[in-house]
């Protein structure tokens, strides 16, 4: 994922805009939501009980994600101010319960992959004694890259939710569809938009400074 990118993050085009991206200074919708559960195959499988959430389930879900997506900012900001690029991960068990959480870690590890989701999911695998986190909720304040996306649909989470949609990088919606191809052997929820704009604005601020301390070293504001 070119999480380096110094390019402002996009939301994806919308009926409402006839397709035109949009902008990142006009802001990014928040709270807009797609979700999508296909039927999955083998122990994969997952469905929601009853006729579908009523509209107080769905509005203490949505509660309930962006109370979690608010902590993955947490992490966030503990990336921002290690110099890396902040994006935070959190995973929630089936129960509601934190399984782990993770940011950005690339400059300090020297590792390509440690992105924020891979190091939750690490984290959570170590801590359950297994591969499997089925059943599990991974909020991401940043559309997932390929890499990521391919390892949460190994995990076998049921659901990922994330904040921004990632224009560059993003596996899940905007380049691919990781996590929704009805080839895949698994496949998981996805909800988008959560706490978009709070999201956008951490990745848009961490590269302005960036391109202002770049400027003030006379190194011009090229991309980070």
């Amino acid at each position: 994922m070119p999480r380096t990118t110094s390019r402002a993050i996009l939301s994806r085009p919308t009926p409402e805009n006839n397709g035109r991206k949009p902008r990142w200074n006009e802001g990014v919708r928040e709270g807009r939501a797609r979700a999508s559960q296909p039927e999955m195959s083998g122990d994969s499988a997952r469905k929601e009980g009853g006729g579908g959430a009523t509209a107080a389930a769905q509005a203490m879900r949505a509660g309930d994600d962006e109370r979690w997506m608010r902590l993955a900012l947490e992490e966030a900001d503990r990336a921002a101010a290690a110099g890396e690029v902040p994006v935070g991960c959190v995973l929630v068990d089936v129960d509601g319960r934190e399984l782990a959480r993770g940011h950005n870690a690339r400059e300090t590890l020297a590792d390509p992959t440690a992105h924020a989701e891979m190091i939750a999911i690490r984290e959570a695998a170590a801590r359950t004694l297994s591969w499997r986190l089925e059943g599990a909720t991974a909020y991401v304040t940043l559309e997932p890259c390929a890499m990521c996306a391919g390892a949460l649909v190994h995990a076998r989470v049921r659901r990922v939710v994330y904040g921004c949609a990632d224009p560059k990088g993003g596996a899940i919606d905007t380049m691919f569809g990781i996590g929704r191809d009805t080839r895949l052997n698994h496949r998981f929820e996805i909800v988008a938009g959560v706490l978009a704009e709070e999201c956008a604005e951490r990745l848009r601020s961490f590269f302005a400074q960036l391109r202002t301390a770049a400027q003030a070293r006379g190194g011009g504001c090229g991309k980070p």
